[in-house]
């Protein structure tokens, strides 16, 4: 079991490492870390080490060599079911991987597994007892995975839906389940120099969704092309991303994660100039969780929003 939650945290190590600025230590996280092609070459040399030392691994090598490999690997592989997205690939220079498929904590994933783990080490003397419950856990914890995945298919269906009856095209579309848990989920729709965002519950049927539009801030992204910082978090965010000016600099938001108006990651990263944007030392800005708003999303998930929302179309 430590050794397990040891290669498990192995990969989020790197958050301990200073990659010099705001922007590269959001964009550089789940980066080398977590790639597979980095994961696989360490398991085995992990693997080696124990065999070497460690009476147990030598005694069954391929068991603990899946054991090892499984706890490393699939670490990159759960953190791309979120939105946040993990490069999996690393060093090849392309976006994030993010299926966005899970919330970044959902209890209805890690309870299951939660719950084997202490079975198991409270039975650690009837090993049958132990093994079922680690089972059971997995099991439900993989069908909840596979779930989301339907989930997301079924929301899918429903944007594309609404985004013809309203005439959309050429659109980039970004799905993710709203705070702990896969039943009500936020749609971001990037079009037409602005952003939509709509909601959408799998446990009403609300008829076709229903969205409100946004400023991208499409000028000022354009205006500020040579600054590193935006360009990076816009490749980072697979242009998902808003700019707008406070207090004269510009910040740029990653629209995957929060809701309007409140963004996780916003990053001030130029200052107003005479006549172009400076860059400036970025800035991670503070954000502020109302609980009101977690509240909401929890009451969200079993009322048809419609009736408060008769009259909100599409703006432009």
């Amino acid at each position: 079991m430590l050794l397990g939650a040891a290669l498990g945290t192995l990969p989020d190590l790197d958050v301990f490492i200073d990659f010099g600025g705001a922007v590269e230590n959001f964009t550089y996280h789940r980066g080398f870390s977590h790639s597979l092609l980095v994961l696989a070459p360490l398991a085995v040399l992990i693997w080696l080490a124990l065999r070497r030392w460690w009476a147990p691994v030598r005694n069954r090598p391929v068991r603990w060599l899946a054991a090892v490999s499984l706890a490393l690997l699939t670490h990159p592989l759960l953190d791309a079911h979120t939105a946040y997205g993990t490069q999996l690939f690393w060093p090849l220079d392309m976006p994030p991987i993010s299926w966005a498929t899970l919330f970044i904590i959902d209890p209805l994933y890690t309870l299951p597994l939660l719950l084997g783990v202490v079975v198991a080490a409270v039975a650690a003397f009837r090993r049958r007892v132990g093994g079922i419950a680690l089972h059971v856990g997995l099991a439900v914890s993989t069908l909840y995975v596979g779930w989301s995945w339907l989930a997301q298919t079924m929301v899918t269906r429903h944007v594309e839906e609404a985004l013809v009856s309203m005439q959309v095209q050429d659109a980039q579309v970004f799905l993710t389940p709203t705070p702990f848990n896969t039943l009500l989920w936020r749609a971001v729709v990037v079009a037409e120099g602005n952003y939509l965002e709509g909601f959408d519950s799998l446990l009403v049927d609300e008829g076709t969704m229903r969205f409100t539009s946004f400023p991208l801030g499409e000028r000022l992204l354009e205006e500020s092309r040579d600054i590193w910082a935006v360009e990076r978090l816009r490749w980072f965010a697979r242009g998902f991303v808003r700019a707008r000016v406070v207090d004269d600099r510009l910040v740029v938001g990653d629209l995957r994660m929060g809701q309007e108006p409140i963004y996780v990651f916003s990053h001030a990263v130029a200052a107003r100039g005479n006549p172009h944007w400076t860059e400036i030392p970025a800035e991670l800005l503070p954000v502020s969780i109302d609980d009101r708003a977690l509240t909401e999303t929890w009451e969200r998930i079993w009322r048809d929003d419609h009736r408060d929302n008769a009259a909100i179309e599409r703006q432009r």
